[in-house]
């Protein structure tokens, strides 16, 4: 479970997040959704410990993000547009990732993928991959670890039509196997069908939940 207890967050006099008060069940997909600049974003970075909040807490697991932990120990994530090293392929990146904590074998690498519609034996450096391709590149990368909690900001990006749909299929997938995912996305048409719960953030401020 996410619990989020008026948080606030500001940049010198301009507030970001605004007494932001949530909680989000496990094993279900929750959606955020607001404009740009509403402070979706914000509020992602604040719960996987990339940026300190100024008041308020974020429990994850009854944990406190900054205080019991310094980010939530199981956690995949895309945030904004992932950075990967352009001139290697999708498949080598990946490998290089799963180096840093050994948890998962090349078999796992090359399944992550195929789930995702990526070629693994491409020898396409991503420097050549388009919008679509290094957006499922970043979901593979965020999953192939199996981690229970998942964060997308944005994650259909780039994607058309039937990309959308694949991604959603997979999603959907996820959280039938427990996982708490947390969908972002300034459209709510993207998320609106696919998500147990809603949230819009306008100007740093809860505005509606369904």
């Amino acid at each position: 479970m996410i619990q989020i207890n008026h948080l606030t967050k500001s940049f010198g006099s301009a507030i970001v997040l605004n007494d932001v008060s949530l909680t989000w069940e496990s094993g279900m997909i929750h959606g955020l959704v607001g404009q740009n600049g509403s402070g979706k974003t914000v509020l992602l970075k604040c719960i996987c410990g990339l940026m300190r909040y100024d008041t308020g807490e974020i429990l994850i697991n009854d944990k406190q993000v900054g205080k019991d932990i310094e980010m939530p120990p199981d956690l995949g994530v895309i945030i904004e547009n992932p950075g990967f090293i352009q001139r290697m392929t999708g498949y080598n990146n990946l490998k290089i990732l799963a180096e840093i904590r050994k948890k998962i074998s090349d078999d796992r690498i090359r399944e992550t993928m195929t789930l995702v519609g990526l070629d693994w034996k491409s020898r396409k450096p991503v420097s050549h991959y388009s919008l679509g391709m290094k957006q499922r590149l970043g979901i593979a990368q965020a999953i192939m670890e199996n981690p229970s909690l998942l964060i997308f900001d944005e994650p259909f990006n780039g994607l058309d039509k039937n990309g959308t749909k694949e991604i959603q299929k997979l999603f959907r997938e996820l959280m039938q196997t427990g996982k708490t995912i947390i969908l972002v996305s300034h459209n709510p048409l993207d998320i609106s069908e696919m998500c147990n719960t809603v949230v819009e953030i306008d100007a740093g401020i809860i505005r509606k939940r369904s």
